[in-house]
């Protein structure tokens, strides 16, 4: 990981006091026994496993339903073809769930928190829900050490700030050098990303002083590294966790739906800035998730979000996990 070179000016909400204190690493301090009083280790809150020596949690967000899934998925396809292949997987043709799955990784010398959720702004829709439901795992706000941006869409650094002020206040931030480059570039105002310019400039450019960034292939920490996956976004990043000979992939949006997504990778997603990029590699990511019979995390899958990847021959069908990691 390679330091931010240059600094912004931060915060206009006050925050200009915290750059020092989010610049420094901390080390969680929470007692063990308050960690053994946690909720319990599965529920539709969060759900928990160990990784060699590392713990994940992954948090539920929550979840919104929408509408017509083919305006979303397979937008080249047509309403009845998207139907058909999701009424053959038993799931309604004229409305969808998307969920959304924060991870946190604990290493042992750090809390890595993967991407912060929809945040406050989305609680009215009944999503934004992952500090309080860290916390109800035994990870409060304060015992994040670093926080992880997979990219800069709104459901994944919509979390940020709380009232604000840093959710995490005691956390340092990394993010793809691609990634941030793209969506603090003043040339993205008037065109149809200014949007999420506007958005990166509110959420994620006050914590510059306390950013590094990472390329394909760097590590982030011990046990963990950077691959690019770019198309959904300009800067797309998914993560390798790696810790006693067990992998485990992190694929972000890499897919988008456990069906629509994977079972034909080469339709249009709406959500994917640049499309054929994205589906060449959805294609790639899954192609060796399958033949290396690695686990994944998918941010969108099916809570608890983490599964298997079989080959088909339109593409692949997604694998959820059961005991795998208990045993």
């Amino acid at each position: 990981m390679t330091a931010s070179t240059d600094r912004r000016s931060l915060f206009k909400l006050g925050l200009a006091g915290a750059a020092a204190t989010l610049a420094a690493p901390q080390i969680m301090t929470r007692a063990a026994s308050a960690q053994q009083a946690a909720a319990p280790l599965a529920s539709d809150a969060f759900s928990r496993f160990t990784l060699g020596d590392f713990e994940i949690t992954v948090v539920n967000d929550g979840a919104r339903t929408v509408p017509e899934p083919q305006s979303i998925f397979g937008t080249d396809q047509s309403a009845e073809t998207v139907g058909a292949l999701l009424e053959d997987n038993f799931l309604p043709a004229e409305r969808m769930q998307l969920g959304f799955a924060p991870t946190a990784v604990r290493t042992g010398s750090e809390v890595v928190l993967f991407d912060t959720g929809n945040g406050e702004g989305g609680r009215e829709g009944g999503v934004g829900r992952t500090r309080e439901r860290l916390a109800g795992a035994g990870i409060a706000p304060e015992d994040v050490t670093l926080v992880v941006l997979t990219h800069f869409h709104p459901d994944h650094i919509g979390g940020m700030t709380e009232g604000g002020e840093p959710a995490f206040p005691n956390a340092r931030y990394a993010a793809g050098r691609a990634e941030y480059d793209f969506w603090l570039d003043a040339a993205r105002a008037g065109t149809p990303a200014e949007n999420g310019h506007q958005l990166a400039k509110q959420t994620v450019e006050p914590f510059a002083e306390a950013m590094t960034f990472v390329e394909d292939g760097g590590t982030v920490l011990p046990g963990i590294t950077a691959m690019a996956a770019f198309g959904h976004t300009p800067g797309h990043m998914i993560f390798m966790l790696e810790s006693g000979g067990r992998p485990l992939l992190l694929t972000a949006d890499t897919a988008n739906h456990f069906v629509l997504s994977l079972q034909r990778p080469d339709w249009e997603v709406r959500f994917d800035m640049d499309k054929a990029a994205a589906a060449a590699t959805r294609k790639r990511v899954f192609d060796m998730v399958a033949a290396e019979r690695m686990p994944f995390i998918g941010y969108h899958m099916p809570f608890p979000a983490a599964g298997y990847i079989e080959t088909l021959d339109t593409g692949y069908r997604f694998v959820p996990e059961s005991y795998q990691f208990d045993l």
